[in-house]
């Protein structure tokens, strides 16, 4: 099935001041980087590990959108340090309105030959760190007084069993209920916490560490027999994050075309 044409802008997040982690190179997050200038968003702060993939990314924005409303920073979500420093970025713009979570690691490995290494980074990067981004983008919010959100990148895989998979499906898991407990606590100073679950989103990145036969017996699942583009999902983000969700809290939405 052919792919929808791509939606236009309608300022859902005019005068936001929003902060995307892992927002280079070509997946969810750089499509959500882009939807939000889009969207109309007042500056977007984005960061990564990878340096170069960053400054290309703001380059290329910066001149699209005005290097006023963009700003990239490297972080890493495993230090405190790092985060601290990606939402003081923010502070520059007056302060983070919207709080886009994105990073996260894969991998695959039977839980008979997995190592504790191997669990222990992904649980770090993509459930230990979306708590920590948590945290500080909540602790600026309730200080400055602001009825901001939160919004995460889980997987269908938290619901569902995959091969090779038990580390990802753990830590993705972990993100939806991290996701529900979250929104409880900050709900009484009015910030909302979501997540979206995506089936599956191509990008040259996962074509580059997925088999051709796993990604097509993935995508032979979907209900439209193709993967999602990135700014599918992006699209769900952003509605989420702007005042379109203002009664949602504590919400996984499934972006996704499978079977039940």
């Amino acid at each position: 099935m052919t792919v929808p044409e791509y939606v236009a802008g309608h300022d859902l997040l005019a005068g936001k001041v929003v902060a995307v982690t892992a927002g280079a190179g070509a997946g969810i997050g750089a499509s959500v980087v882009r939807r939000a200038l889009e969207e109309g968003a007042r500056a977007v702060v984005f960061s990564d590990t990878h340096e170069r993939r960053l400054a290309e990314a703001e380059a290329t924005l910066a001149e699209e959108f005005g290097a006023d409303r963009v700003r990239q920073l490297v972080c890493d979500v495993t230090d405190d340090a790092q985060v601290a420093a990606f939402l003081d970025a923010a502070d520059d713009f007056g302060g983070v309105d919207v709080m886009i979570n994105n990073a996260g690691l894969g991998g695959t490995a039977s839980i008979l030959e997995m190592t504790d290494d191997q669990w222990s980074t992904v649980l770090d990067i993509t459930l230990t760190g979306t708590f920590r981004c948590i945290r500080a983008a909540g602790q600026r919010m309730v200080a400055a007084g602001r009825r901001g959100v939160i919004v995460n990148n889980a997987s269908v895989i938290g619901w569902r069993a995959q091969e090779g998979q038990a580390h990802y499906a753990a830590a993705k898991a972990g993100v939806m209920a991290l996701t529900r407990c979250a929104a409880m606590d900050l709900a009484p100073h009015g910030i909302r916490v979501n997540a979206v679950s995506p089936s599956l989103a191509m990008h040259p990145f996962l074509a580059k560490v997925t088999s051709d036969e796993l990604l097509d017996e993935l995508t032979s699942r979907e209900a439209f027999k193709r993967a999602a583009e990135p700014w599918e999902v992006a699209n769900v983000m952003v509605f989420l994050a702007s005042d379109y969700s203002s009664y949602l809290t504590g919400e996984v939405v499934s972006v996704s075309s499978q079977h039940a």
